[in-house]
């Protein structure tokens, strides 16, 4: 009988134990898998943060998606285009003529996108319904600007054929002192430097694009056509 109840206490003693076992070894795994999950939510949080400020850095800071909006720029660009705006030309090297920018004027609140005709210090003449280009580097013409410089007829091979730029409000002569003189390519329109952004071009009336007022440089199209500029 002492045999039989040592044995059964052993037994029950070595049950209890290995419960106790058991119980420690189910714990030590639920807390190893909630120690496991917060560590991975942790670091999916962590890359989450760091994917977000690299987004905002290109956005802000590189380059920006934008939808283009209308028939302004046909035959060069539709509506409905997708397009990135780089916008690290203007902060480090120089934007030329005949490259297209996304830019605020002044008195407005919305980006227009246009093409860059008349560089700083330059001046844009309008003869004949063509544009001319006058500056310090241009050759001896018959065609002159007010201030002296001579022209010449600037080539705009992404227009359509036989396209005519017509001036607006008999204003043929625009001076480029401290900006950009731009256009639309699609010339029916009036929504740019030609019309002083749609506004009467009386004394004193801003045509120009400040450096201030540019979101970036045209670089590429994705939608619907993939294209470089």
């Amino acid at each position: 009988i002492l045999i039989v109840r040592f044995l059964f206490k052993a037994f029950l003693y070595g049950f209890f134990y290995l419960l106790l076992l058991l119980n420690l070894f189910i714990s030590m795994s639920f807390k190893q898998k909630i120690l496991k999950f917060w560590l991975e939510t942790f670091d999916l949080i962590v890359f989450l943060v760091f994917v977000f400020w690299i987004i905002l850095f290109i956005r802000f800071f590189i380059g920006t998606p934008y939808t283009v909006v209308g028939s302004s720029m046909l035959p060069t660009f539709e509506s409905n285009d997708w397009i990135i705006v780089e916008k690290l030309t203007q902060r480090f090297w120089t934007l030329e003529r005949g490259q297209v920018v996304v830019f605020v004027p002044p008195g407005k609140n919305i980006p227009y996108i246009k093409r860059i005709i008349g560089l700083p210090w330059e001046t844009v003449k309008f003869v004949d319904d063509l544009t001319y280009i006058c500056n310090n580097e241009a050759p001896v013409s018959d065609i002159q600007a007010s201030n002296g410089q001579y022209c010449f007829r600037l080539d705009e091979p992404y227009l359509y054929p036989d396209t005519k730029t017509i001036p607006q409000w008999e204003k043929t002569e625009f001076e480029v002192s401290n900006g950009y003189f731009v256009m639309w390519d699609h010339r029916g329109s009036t929504s740019d430097s030609l019309s002083c952004f749609s506004k009467s071009c009386y004394q004193g009336a801003n045509y120009l694009v400040p450096d201030s007022h540019l979101i970036g440089r045209v670089f590429v199209r994705l939608f619907p056509t993939f294209s470089l500029f």
